[in-house]
């Protein structure tokens, strides 16, 4: 299980990091981060199952990383740390979804007792979900099967476009919460076909009746509800990156994700279809190794190792382009990528950078920047990122006397210990180590 903590306390990261047994439990730390704010898109890019949150945090506190997390990735297991005074924002917080709540301060036992009820619930429900006979019983029981036959005649070719409006009225009618603001839809092909539509249908179900899921023939259809054009494309990016690391989970192959356009009318919904399904077909000409007509932005990046003819593995996913005849616009995909590259090496050393401003400096909403940055780049944001600080950390200590503790604060770490504990997880040495070995010598 992959654990994510979000604590404006210092002494708490540092407490958890490095007195927790990681290494003797099933669990792995992936990330952490001093406030909500900082956490979400650390959150999207590392995928996390279980995430920790304090509630008194700067900028957006533990309650709205909560009501966050609840809206656009529901199926993550939220732990949540208060003190004794803040009880009654920790029942907020359990309103919310959260799963269980610690008072501080808590011991290494403590935190093990409620990591493994946790990790035990999200399994129950997974290995309840994925199994097809009570699924399909429960389905067929609640009405579920003629739900799903109901949306997926919203992407019917034969189907018209105003015939959506019936169809979301009858979907009303029968409790099931579909008519919102705007949509999007999620054409995700996979094989084989029946786990995966079990997997996608688990996921749904646990989204809070923001995601509606339909079987088709190459695998699932999702259709994504939202309060706002950017709330929607969040929602279809997190739900997707969910989807397919669950369908790889499961080991299915061929797994190829288009996300539609965001429309504001029932009567384009099967336009969105159209879109996600028109991305999803580049998306298999792309694996098939058709490039000749293909965006750039769909193009295979390139590795490290590409000399070696290696090509980084990533996750087929895409936003949808507004219209369809403005796929081309995609061409200058590598352009945005440069220039966001070229932002994030002229301002790394600030510790409160994150993936929105560089997002807003190119000129993208945050999840699709985050999208295409991660298949340009082979990297997302968060791993290249540390990589442009480990990189400048190294010359400096190679190359000057500074003490570690201004060297972190030189290329963006705040915390001295967490800039060592980083280093030494992807260098492979202490800082003062690598000073030893390195100081003096080229890279």
């Amino acid at each position: 299980m992959r654990v994510f903590l979000a604590d404006d306390e210092i002494v708490v990261r540092e407490g958890i990091r490095e007195s927790f047994p990681w290494s003797e439990t099933p669990y792995v730390l992936v990330g952490e981060a001093p406030d909500g704010e900082m956490a979400l898109p650390m959150i999207r890019d590392t995928n996390p199952d279980i995430v920790i949150t304090d509630i008194k945090m700067p900028f957006m506190d533990g309650i709205e990383l909560c009501r966050t997390l609840r809206a656009q990735m529901p199926w993550i297991g939220i732990i949540v740390l208060s003190g004794y005074d803040e009880f009654e924002y920790a029942r907020q917080c359990i309103q919310l979804g959260v799963r269980e709540y610690l008072l501080k301060p808590i011991n290494a036992e403590e935190l093990r007792t409620v990591l493994d009820k946790v990790s035990a619930q999200l399994r129950d429900e997974r290995k309840s979900l994925e199994h097809a006979a009570s699924l399909r019983a429960r389905m067929e029981t609640d009405g579920k099967f003629v739900k799903e036959k109901l949306i997926g005649s919203l992407y019917s070719d034969e189907a018209a476009e105003e015939d959506a409006i019936n169809v979301l009225t009858q979907l009303k009618a029968m409790g099931c919460p579909v008519p919102a603001p705007f949509y999007a839809v999620i054409d995700a092909a996979f094989d084989p076909t029946g786990t995966g539509q079990e997997a996608a249908a688990a996921l749904a179900d646990g989204s809070g009746g923001i995601v509606q899921a339909s079987p088709s023939r190459t695998g699932t259809r999702l259709l994504v509800l939202g309060e706002n054009a950017e709330d929607t494309e969040e929602r279809a990016y997190a739900f997707a990156a969910s989807l397919v690391r669950e369908l790889e989970r499961l080991e299915c192959r061929d797994i190829h994700v288009g996300i539609g356009e965001i429309v504001s009318e029932p009567e384009r919904i099967l336009q969105s279809f159209k879109t996600a399904r028109h991305i999803r077909h580049l998306l298999v000409k792309r694996a098939e190794g058709n490039l000749a007509d293909l965006p750039d932005a769909l193009k295979p990046a390139k590795s490290a190792a590409a000399g070696k003819g290696d090509e980084p593995e990533e996750k087929l996913i895409i936003l949808g382009v507004r219209e369809m005849g403005e796929v081309a616009e995609d061409r200058q995909i590598p352009s945005v990528i440069s220039e966001a590259k070229l932002y994030m090496s002229q301002h790394f050393s600030n510790p409160n950078l994150m993936l929105q401003d560089v997002a807003r400096a190119v000129n993208m909403s945050n999840s699709r920047f985050s999208t295409v940055f991660s298949q340009q780049s082979g990297q997302t944001f968060t791993e290249y990122l540390m990589h442009l600080r480990l990189s400048k950390a190294r010359e400096l200590l190679r190359t000057t006397n500074e003490k570690s503790s201004q060297i972190a604060r030189e290329v963006g770490y705040n915390d001295a210990h967490y800039f060592s504990y980083i280093f030494k997880k992807n260098v492979g040495i202490t800082p003062s180590e690598y000073r030893t070995q390195h100081q003096n010598q080229p890279e």
